[in-house]
């Protein structure tokens, strides 16, 4: 799991690094929020003194929307979608003096062809506020609040599946000599869904970390991390027949690196020991190696490559498990191929070995593989507007004893952005 200070565990694994559901990939495009929610985004000088006005609107092609096995019937008998999207929005983002704030509010209404009943209105709050205090005492607070379409990947529906997402956090950190930083954070994120399936998967995640960091002159830092994070489900699913309760706890101690290899590369580093208990049906329990690495190359100015490896624990969206532990790796590319035209290429594969639900002795036959590779095109034809064509291919070998199958599916989008 990432620290709590500017990222945070969503409902599945992150994109670009890792993975991402790509049902709709409009919300990854367009409907900024979820896990990239709590980074303050870069915005340029606007003309109306800190405000910003961003809107979108685009169009997508899905050939299997809700990730239907290939030896399954599909709903209607047709497994592809058409769908519309119009997005509009404020940003704030403005210095008083060493103090930063960032506010966001941006709304969405999306529209399908022929799966009309997932018709929804999506919003995306924000606020952010990145705080100093003299030379040594700096951290920040924040909130947040999406609501938007969750991904059908782990549930077999074609319900309107909304989900709710409130976040809060704050953290700080004292600089207590030049190269020794000592740094606290705290971290509630609530998560609730609309339909009855999926309420199983409603709970709210508390963290509390501590940390030292040893930063020289050099730019790199070392340190360690201390967290603990306890998971509450307020309704237990029914495996069985047996109601079983799936809140955990969660303690990590881990080494955090970020290494400057050199002026145009860079490793980080955050992993360590984690185990994770539950309160109800103690062999679900795991504990070991749980971290993630990732890797910077910028050869050339113009090409910027990365890459990661990753064995985590993430909550999974489905009616009859909870988590799972993930192996994968991911590399991705970013090509500016003109002034104006810039290229995004992505590959990722990660293996779930799902625990929440399932007696030990069944978990070796509960795993399955997600690989995604995405293809991206954007063209600025001026500062403030941008044109995108995206290509996004998502395919799982399923788990046979889940009964989730193997499923295989392809997006295509267009949009246009602005911002002013």
């Amino acid at each position: 799991m990432a620290t709590i200070s500017r990222l945070h565990p969503g409902p599945g694994p992150a994109f670009a690094p890792g993975l991402a559901p790509l049902v709709l990939p409009l919300l990854l495009l367009a409907f900024a929020g979820g896990a990239a929610a709590q980074q303050r985004p870069e915005t340029p000088p606007g003309p109306l003194g800190g405000f910003h006005l961003v809107a979108s609107a685009g169009a997508l092609h899905d050939d299997n929307l809700f990730r239907i096995p290939g030896d399954r019937p599909a709903f209607d008998n047709q497994r592809s979608d058409w769908a519309r999207y119009l997005i509009g929005g404020l940003l704030f983002d403005k210095a008083y003096g060493r103090q930063k704030v960032y506010l966001q509010g941006k709304v969405s209404s999306v529209k399908f062809d022929h799966f009309k009943q997932i018709d929804y209105n999506g919003k995306d709050m924000l606020g952010l506020l990145d705080w100093q205090l003299g030379n040594r005492l700096e951290g920040s607070l924040g909130a947040s609040y999406a609501e938007t379409l969750a991904p059908y990947t782990d549930i077999r529906t074609r319900e309107r599946n909304l989900r709710e997402h409130r976040r809060g956090h704050a953290d700080g950190a004292w600089r207590m000599h030049p190269q020794w930083r000592l740094r606290v954070a705290a971290a509630r994120d609530k998560y609730s869904y609309q339909i009855p399936i999926q309420q199983v998967n409603d709970r709210t995640e508390d963290a509390l970390e501590a940390g030292l960091d040893f930063t020289p002159r050099s730019g790199s830092t070392a340190g360690v991390v201390v967290r603990r994070v306890k998971g509450r489900y307020p309704n237990p699913r029914s495996i069985s027949g047996m109601l079983v309760n799936d809140d955990f706890t969660q303690d990590e101690l881990k080494a955090k690196v970020h290494w400057n290899v050199t002026g145009a590369s860079s490793v980080n580093v955050l992993a360590g020991y984690a185990r994770r208990r539950h309160e109800l049906l103690g062999q679900r329990d795991a504990k070991g190696f749980n971290g993630r690495v990732t890797a910077s190359l910028n050869p050339r100015q113009k090409l910027r490559l990365n890459a990661a490896a990753w064995r985590e624990f993430a909550a999974v969206e489905s009616d009859l498990v909870s988590y799972s532990l993930n192996r994968g790796a991911s590399a991705g590319a970013s090509w500016d191929a003109s002034a104006k035209v810039r290229v995004d290429a992505s590959l990722s594969s990660e293996r779930r070995r799902y625990q929440g639900g399932f007696l030990s002795a069944l978990q070796g036959q509960a795993r399955d593989r997600l690989r995604n590779a995405a293809l991206g095109v954007t063209w600025s034809p001026r500062s403030t507007l941008q044109l995108n064509a995206n290509y996004a291919h998502q395919r799982r070998s399923g788990a046979v004893f889940l009964g989730n199958g193997s499923f295989k599916a392809n997006t295509f989008s267009v949009s246009a952005s602005a911002q002013f």
